[in-house]
């Protein structure tokens, strides 16, 4: 199956309960489970979330670029530490500044440059970058699914929301 990354909204409540969280690990999972089978908005880019990272900021997404709207587009703000799986949270206030630097972004331009090797180089996930795939088939993706982050993000601007983010 591999991992893949959803984005959600996330309600005032539910994001007070998560910065506050302090139960057992299996507890948040269940919650983050029910939110996301009852979320208003949600974005699911499967499993090109650290090829997005890299491609928007030159990193692969182990190396999150605090400040960085584009870097916490892809991988949150806040992480949970205290959980196995990757959880993180977007607070309201950082969507704008998100959007902005997704739409001053010239992804033309940096799917122009990409490359297959440095993906390898890079070993970002999913490890495919040295098999025989449709390159301009990745590209699309990466496209589609930065194209489909901009709306994500602004539906939930429009909704005043918060983001949950999952990479599991």
């Amino acid at each position: 199956m591999g991992m893949i990354a959803n984005y959600q909204y996330l309600n005032n409540q539910d994001l007070n309960e998560m910065k506050h969280f302090n139960g057992e690990e299996d507890e948040i999972f269940e919650a983050v489970e029910d939110w996301n089978e009852e979320a208003e908005i949600l974005l699911d880019i499967d499993k090109m979330w650290d090829v997005l990272h890299f491609v928007l900021t030159g990193v692969d997404s182990s190396e999150p670029i605090e400040g960085n709207p584009l870097s916490e587009a892809v991988v949150g703000v806040t992480s949970l530490e205290e959980v196995s799986e990757f959880i993180a949270y977007i607070e309201k206030d950082r969507v704008a500044d998100i959007i902005s630097a997704l739409e001053n972004f010239d992804i033309d331009a940096a799917l122009e440059n990409f490359s297959m090797e440095a993906c390898k180089k890079a070993d970002l996930y999913p490890d495919i970058w040295d098999k025989n795939v449709d390159v301009e088939g990745i590209k699309k993706e990466i496209y589609v699914s930065f194209k489909e982050m901009i709306d994500f993000y602004k539906q939930i601007l429009e909704a005043n929301g918060n983001v949950l983010v999952t990479i599991y």
